[in-house]
Order: structure tokens, then C-alpha cells, then sequence
């Protein structure tokens, strides 16, 4: 074997991911970062944080446990043969960078051009919750609302757009109050015609 590959790369993410810690183990990592930002971990104030900081990453880091394919799972195909877009917009999302663990908040516009029936507007939402409920990039998170929804819906093109404000440029760095960040990706229909992006864009007031 090739001493630059590494063997694990082969196996599942599921395969990957080490054990995970226990709650006692989460809550003492907390206490550790309380000491090392310079605080007190014993002091009234900051006894329960580490209680409360485990049970908010709880609902933050969600996504790990949920599945795009159960939610794009049931589709309608009886929709009176309409066949043109269908679109989401502004679907508020909020994740968290991979690189500083910071929150970067925005909205989703997702659309797709049905080929075999629809699915439940509220799955589209549901399905960027499930990615942006996870340790992320704005880039990866966008690759991967659009793949589930070829994979799982098959439509003739989709279209995905993200605009995000990332705290790791607000909060610290350069300090770029209100600085937003945009991703798209189209496939099928949507990246080979350049009308139908026009329309897409046009239908989120971008145009």
C-alpha cells in the first residue's frame, strides 16, 4: 500500500468518526476552556455552563444525527402535470464554521425543476437544517443541499444559493461588520441554460 495513502479514507464517515465522549467527558472539556479563556469554573455564575453549553451543542450539531434521504423520502406525483420551478426562498439557516466553531447565519433559495412528482415544501427546509446543523463550510454546505436533492428527487435541474454573514469575519479577524458571503451552484436544466438561471435569480429578487 502506498505509505501516502491513508487507509481510513476508505471506510465510512460513520466508519471515521471516533468514539464519542461521554457527557461527563464534554462537560469537563467546558470547564477546561472556561479556565483557559481566564475564568473561574467553580465561581455561582459558570457551575451549570458546562451542562448548559453540552445540551445547546445538542441542538447546534443535530444535523449528525438526522438523514436527507428520510426527509426527501415522500414525494406527490399527483400535482396537475405542472412541471416548471419550484422554489423556496429565503429559508433562514444558521451553522457553525469548521475552522473557529463560530456561528455564520443567513438565508437558503432552493429550487428544482420536477421530473417524477414533488416533495413537501417544508422538507426543503428541513433539509438545509439537517447540513447546516453540522460543523461546516458555506461552499460544502451548498454542495451538499443540492447533491441530496439529485440524489434523492432526481429532478431535471436545481438550483441553490446561500447567503450568509460568518461571525468569524465580524466577531474577530478583520472585523467586517455586515459582510456577506454568496454561493450558487446549478445543475441539469439550471447550468446548461442560462435562462432558466436568469429566471431563478429573477425569482429571488436578484435580477
Amino acid at each position: 500500500m502506498d505509505a501516502r495513502v491513508n487507509p481510513l479514507h476508505s471506510l465510512p464517515a460513520d466508519a471515521r468518526r471516533p468514539a464519542r465522549p461521554t457527557q461527563e467527558e464534554a462537560e469537563a472539556a467546558v470547564r477546561t476552556l472556561l479556565a483557559w479563556a481566564g475564568d473561574d469554573p467553580t465561581r455561582e455564575g459558570l457551575l451549570e455552563t458546562p451542562g448548559r453549553v453540552t445540551r445547546a451543542y445538542g441542538e447546534f450539531f443535530a444535523g449528525y444525527e438526522q438523514d436527507a434521504k428520510t426527509i426527501l423520502s415522500k414525494t406527490f406525483k399527483e400535482v396537475g402535470g405542472y412541471d416548471d420551478i419550484v422554489l423556496v426562498k429565503d429559508i433562514p439557516f444558521s451553522s457553525h464554521c469548521e475552522h473557529h466553531m463560530v456561528p455564520f447565519v443567513g438565508k437558503a433559495h432552493i429550487a428544482y425543476l420536477p421530473h417524477d412528482g414533488v416533495v413537501g415544501l417544508s422538507k426543503l427546509a428541513r433539509l438545509v437544517e439537517v447540513f447546516a446543523r453540522r460543523l461546516q463550510t458555506q461552499e460544502n454546505l451548498t454542495a451538499q443541499i443540492i447533491d441530496a436533492i439529485n440524489e434523492h428527487l432526481g429532478p431535471r435541474g436545481a438550483a441553490v444559493m446561500l447567503e450568509a454573514e460568518h461571525m468569524c469575519m465580524s466577531m474577530r479577524g478583520v472585523h467586517a461588520h455586515g459582510a456577506a458571503t454568496v454561493t450558487h451552484r446549478f445543475t441539469g436544466v439550471f447550468a446548461e441554460d442560462r435562462v432558466e438561471q436568469d429566471r431563478f435569480f429573477a425569482m429571488i429578487g436578484k435580477r
